[in-house]
C-alpha cells in the first residue's frame, strides 16, 4: 500500500490545506476505489481525526474522520454551512461549473443547500410531502415491486441481488412516490448511479435527470396525482418550479442510491452468518437489528458532502480557513476508536450511527428507506426456499467512488 506521500501531488496555490503544511491524499482513484477504509484509518493514524485530501480534479477538502467532529461539524450550520456559495475554492475560480463534484457538492435550490429559515420552509414541504407518500401505501408498493423482481427469477434457481433485486426495488417504489412511470424509473437507475460515481459523465446524467423531472412537474401541473410531485406543487410553501425539481432530484437520488446499498449489504450479511438467516427465517431476529449493525459497519454513504467553514476555526488540532470544503465521513466516524474501542462489540439498540447523517439536515425520508428494505428482505426470504449464498463470502467485492462503497455482486442460489 503507498505511504500518504507517494499519491499527494503539490498543492496548489490557494489550496487550503497546503497552508498547513499538510500533505493530502486523494480520495478517488484504483487505491480508493478498492479499499476506502484502509485510506481512512491512515489518514486518522498521520493526522488525527481530521485529515487534508483531495477530491476528484485534486479539489482540496478536510476529510472529517472523529466521531465527534463529525457531530460538531453536522450539528453546528453557523460554524459549517452547506450553502456551497460560500465554498472560496469555487468563488475564486479554481473548481469550475464543470467539475463532476458539482452535482454533488455545488449550490442547488434544494433544503439540503440551504441553512436557517429558507432551510426550514423547504424541509418542511418535503417532509410533508413525504409524510403524505409513506400513508398512501409505501410497504404496499414495496411488497408489490419486490414480488414482480422476484417473479423474474424465480424459476432460475439462482440470481445476483445486486443486479436483480437491491439495484433496482428501491427505485420502482419511487417512481410511484414521485409520480414517475416505471419504465422511466428504470432509466434512472444507472443516471443516480454515475452522478455519485463521478467521472466525466456524471454533469450529463445530472442533467438527464433534471430533464425527466422537468418533465414530470410539467405534467403534474395539468394533471395532479397522489404524489410526491404534486405535494410541492401544492404545498403551502410555494415552492418555484427550479425548488421543486431540485427536491425532486434529492429525493430520487439521495432515496434510490441509499436504499439500494443498505439493502445489499443487509442481504450480504444475512446470507453470510447462517445464524443470522435463520434467525430472520423463523422469526427469532429482527430485520431491524440486522440493518442497524449494517449502518453502524457499512453506512450506505461513506463520506457525506459537503460543508463550508464560516470562518477561521479550529477542528480536529487542525486551522480550518473560512471558505474551506469539509466532507463528513460517515464510515470512519462510526468505528472511531473513541467511541467504539471495540469495533465487534454489539450495537444492538443503539441508534446513535451516523448513517443517516445528524443535525438539522437529517435525512428525513429515513422511515421509507427502511420500510423498503425491511419489506424487501421479508419478501425475498419467504419467497425463495433455501436461499443461500453461491459463492464463497471472501469471493465478495466492492468498488468504492468518493462517497461510497457498492457491493458488486451477490450471487445466490435456492429451490424451485
Amino acid at each position: 500500500m503507498n505511504t500518504p506521500t507517494d499519491n499527494a501531488p503539490e498543492a496548489p496555490r490557494g489550496c487550503p490545506v497546503a497552508h498547513h503544511g499538510a500533505e493530502p491524499v486523494r480520495l478517488y482513484g484504483p487505491e480508493a476505489a478498492t479499499d476506502p477504509a484502509a485510506i481512512h484509518e491512515r489518514l486518522r493514524k498521520e493526522h488525527g481525526p481530521v485529515a487534508p485530501v483531495l477530491l476528484e480534479g485534486d479539489v482540496p477538502a478536510w476529510l472529517v474522520l472523529g466521531y465527534r467532529d463529525n457531530r460538531r461539524v453536522l450539528d453546528n450550520p453557523r460554524q459549517f454551512t452547506r450553502d456551497a456559495r460560500t465554498w472560496r475554492d469555487w468563488r475564486e475560480g479554481r473548481v469550475e461549473d464543470s467539475s463532476p463534484l458539482i452535482p454533488m457538492v455545488g449550490w442547488r435550490p434544494d433544503c439540503v443547500s440551504q441553512d436557517g429559515e429558507p432551510h426550514r420552509r423547504l424541509r418542511g414541504a418535503v417532509t410533508d410531502g413525504l409524510q403524505e407518500a409513506a400513508v398512501r401505501g409505501i410497504r404496499r408498493h414495496a411488497t408489490h415491486f419486490a414480488h414482480k423482481q422476484i417473479d423474474a427469477f424465480a424459476d432460475a434457481g439462482r440470481a445476483d441481488l445486486v443486479t436483480d433485486y437491491a439495484e433496482y426495488l428501491p427505485m420502482l417504489v419511487l417512481t410511484r412516490v414521485l409520480g414517475l412511470p416505471e419504465a422511466e424509473g428504470r432509466a434512472l437507475v444507472e443516471s443516480c448511479a454515475q452522478v455519485l460515481k463521478g467521472g466525466e459523465d456524471a454533469l450529463t446524467h445530472d442533467a438527464r435527470i433534471h430533464r425527466i423531472l422537468g418533465e414530470l412537474v410539467a405534467r403534474k401541473r395539468s394533471e395532479p396525482g397522489g404524489d410526491l410531485t404534486t405535494a410541492l406543487l401544492e404545498h403551502h410553501a410555494a415552492l418555484d418550479e427550479d425548488e421543486v425539481v431540485s427536491h425532486l432530484r434529492l429525493v430520487l437520488i439521495a432515496g434510490h442510491t441509499t436504499t439500494s446499498n443498505l439493502l445489499a449489504r443487509v442481504l450480504e450479511l444475512v446470507l453470510t452468518d447462517t445464524t443470522r438467516l435463520s434467525g430472520l427465517i423463523s422469526g427469532q431476529l429482527n430485520i431491524s437489528a440486522v440493518v442497524e449493525e449494517v449502518m453502524w459497519n457499512s453506512p450506505p454513504l461513506a463520506v457525506m458532502p459537503g460543508r463550508f467553514a464560516t470562518s477561521d476555526l479550529e477542528l480536529g488540532g487542525h486551522r480550518v480557513q473560512e471558505g474551506d470544503l469539509l466532507v463528513l465521513g460517515l464510515a470512519a466516524g462510526n468505528v472511531d476508536p473513541e467511541i467504539r474501542p471495540d469495533a465487534g462489540a454489539s450495537v444492538q439498540g443503539n441508534q446513535s450511527h451516523l448513517a443517516f447523517s445528524a443535525g438539522p439536515h437529517e435525512c428525513p425520508g429515513q422511515s421509507i428507506g427502511l420500510a423498503v428494505i425491511e419489506i424487501a428482505v421479508d419478501v425475498l426470504l419467504h419467497r425463495l426456499p433455501g436461499l443461500r449464498l453461491a459463492v464463497p463470502p471472501e469471493e465478495l467485492t466492492s468498488t468504492a467512488s468518493t462517497w461510497e462503497s457498492r457491493l458488486d455482486r451477490l450471487p445466490v442460489e435456492f429451490g424451485v
